[in-house]
C-alpha cells in the first residue's frame, strides 16, 4: 500500500519508513513534488498535524497521514510542548540550541520527569481526520548521552531504561518511542481498513 508522509524531514522518514517495514510504500513530500514549508502555526501538536495533512490533501488531492511530536516537561509546565523543534529562540529545528536551553532551564529544578508525545493524523480526500497518539514517559538527563537519532535524544531517558534514546540506538527506540507507539496505531488502523 502507497501512502504519503506529509513530511521532508529525512530522519523522521527513514524512522516511519523503519517502523512500518514493507507493508507499505511511504512517500515523502518532495516525492510528490511538494517543497513548500507547510505552516505549523497550530496551539496544538493536533492542530499543527491536521494542517499539514490538510494542506497536502487539498493541493494534491491524495490521502495522506502527518505528525507533531512535542516533548513535555513537568517542571516547565509542559514546554516546549509544540515548540519543541523551535524552542531555542531564533532557531528552527537546531537541536544543540534547544537542548542547551532545555537543560539551563532544568538546572535548578530536581523534577526532571517529561514525555514525548506524537500525533499522527491519517486524512483521506472527502472523510473526516483520524487521529492516532503515541506517548513514552521518561526523564530529562543532566546532560547529553550517546550520538544515535536526533532531535532530544541525547537527554531523554525513557522509563524502564537508564540509558537515552541516543544511546539506545534506532533499533531499540523504534520499538518503544512515541512515534513507534503512534505508528503501530495508524498501520493497524490502514491494514484493517485497505
Amino acid at each position: 500500500m502507497k501512502i504519503v508522509f506529509a513530511t521532508n524531514n529525512k530522519n523522521k522518514l527513514r524512522e516511519i519508513r523503519e517502523i512500518l517495514g514493507s507493508d507499505f510504500e511511504i512517500v515523502s513530500l518532495s516525492e510528490i513534488g511538494c517543497h513548500e514549508d507547510i505552516p505549523e502555526t497550530g496551539d496544538t501538536l493536533e492542530e499543527n498535524a491536521l494542517l499539514k495533512a490538510q494542506f497536502v490533501c487539498d493541493k494534491y488531492h491524495i490521502g495522506c497521514f502527518a505528525d507533531d511530536t512535542g516533548l513535555e516537561v513537568e517542571a516547565l509546565d509542559g514546554q516546549p510542548g509544540v515548540h519543541s523543534a523551535r524552542y531555542a529562540e531564533g532557531t528552527d529545528h537546531d537541536s544543540e540550541a534547544n537542548m542547551a536551553k532545555l537543560l539551563a532551564n532544568l538546572e535548578s529544578k530536581s523534577n526532571r520527569n517529561a514525555r514525548f508525545r506524537t500525533i499522527i493524523v491519517l486524512l483521506q480526500p472527502n472523510a473526516q481526520p483520524i487521529y492516532f497518539e503515541g506517548r513514552v514517559d521518561g526523564k530529562i538527563a543532566t546532560e547529553k548521552h550517546g550520538t544515535e537519532g536526533f532531535g532530544y535524544d541525547p537527554i531523554f531517558v525513557p522509563e524502564g531504561y537508564d540509558k537515552s534514546f541516543a544511546e539506545l540506538g534506532e533499533e531499540i527506540k523504534n520499538t518503544i518511542s512515541h512515534r513507534a507507539r503512534a505508528v503501530v496505531k495508524l498501520s493497524e488502523y490502514l491494514k484493517e481498513n485497505k
